[in-house]
């Protein structure tokens, strides 16, 4: 099943409800370009390989290829986060109750990037929807084998991110020890902005899928349709939320770039490259499996492991400590927050 344009456009002007849903399901989208977006780009505007303002540009553009290619060849990541809820019974209920998780995923959010710190927008919408789920189920409302995938997307993206990012760095240092730095810094500064498309198409193959199968959960709500199980998804949406995405990037995107790519580590060409290509490699292992995970937890899980190879004291475990305590905040706190907002929600509406 899918939803046309023009269909889509003609209950969007009638139905309040669903007029409502889209605004928020792109607030999400927004807010995750100036979180989790600038992740992509962040190593190659901290060695300079590339300015911000071109590396906003080609994020922008890669997120929106990623989006496109990904999901036409490989869409289980949008129908994992479809399935990973029941939302089923009173399509109104359960209308509401997604509203309010989307609206606290908003909050959360905000309130990571107005610090700086690079919580995982990823990991805000899966707790602030199955917390929103659950308010609506009365304690129930998991599908199990859908949600132990986020488990293992947890244990993946620490292990892979750091382990490749080390690794990788280390095979760069281990080939290059015999030639002239000052040929071979060109090489890998240009590398690395081949790197940050890599990120950038990656994150839109991910983030962009879970969004998406968000915004389609909403649309069959809002038409009343709350027991749709398989859907395709159209072209038009692949555009419309790469488009908000890199807005996004372009409106906040810096202050993230700081804190990942200039606070945690202080990186040479060949560490932003290995750190970008472990990610890449990473990410893509994780859609072709369907298993959502966090591009901002295996992008700054990547730096980290480049980092280190070098020497572990070059990373910043200050910041490290940080980020650590934000990922393990976000599921119990956005969780809550989203049950609560749909209880509240529910009562008022």
């Amino acid at each position: 099943m899918t939803i046309e344009l023009a269909d889509f456009l003609k209950q969007l002007t009638s139905n309040p409800a669903l007029f409502i849903t889209v605004l928020l399901v792109l607030g999400v989208v927004l807010v995750n370009g100036w979180t989790d977006a600038p992740n992509a780009i962040a190593t190659c505007v901290s060695t300079r390989s590339l300015d911000p303002k071109k590396a906003i540009i080609m994020a922008a553009i890669f997120n929106f290829l990623g989006v496109l290619v990904m999901t036409a060849v490989n869409a289980t990541v949008a129908q994992t986060i479809y399935k990973m809820v029941d939302f089923g019974g009173d399509p109104k209920n359960a209308l509401v109750a997604l509203c309010a998780a989307l609206f606290a995923i908003v909050v959360w959010a905000t309130a990571a990037w107005a610090f700086g710190i690079p919580t995982s927008e990823s990991h805000a919408l899966i707790a602030g929807v199955s917390g929103a789920a659950i308010a609506l189920q009365g304690g129930e409302g998991i599908n199990g084998n859908e949600w132990i995938k986020v488990v293992y997307g947890l244990g993946l993206s620490t292990v892979m991110g750091l382990g490749l990012g080390f690794f990788i760095s280390k095979f760069f240092v281990l080939v290059c020890k015999r030639l002239d730095k000052r040929k071979t810094n060109p090489f890998f500064q240009k590398a690395q902005v081949a790197g940050g498309a890599a990120m950038a198409f990656m994150h839109g193959a991910q983030d962009g899928q879970k969004f998406m199968g968000v915004f389609m959960l909403g649309v069959f709500l809002a038409k009343g349709q709350a027991n749709v199980t398989d859907f395709t998804v159209p072209i038009w949406l692949m555009v419309l939320c790469s488009a908000v995405m890199a807005l996004g990037t372009s409106i906040g995107g810096y202050r993230i770039i700081k804190t990942v790519g200039m606070g945690m580590v202080k990186m040479e060409n060949y560490q932003g490259f290995a750190a970008d290509t472990a990610a890449a490699i990473s990410l893509f292992a994780s859609s072709v499996w369907g298993i959502p995970v966090s591009t901002t937890h295996m992008k700054t899980t990547a730096i980290m492991g480049a980092g280190a190879s070098k020497r572990v004291s070059s990373v910043n475990w200050g910041i490290v400590k940080e980020m650590v305590a934000a990922w393990v905040l976000t599921f119990p706190g956005c969780g809550l927050l989203g049950y609560v907002m749909a209880y509240i929600f529910m009562k008022l509406f």
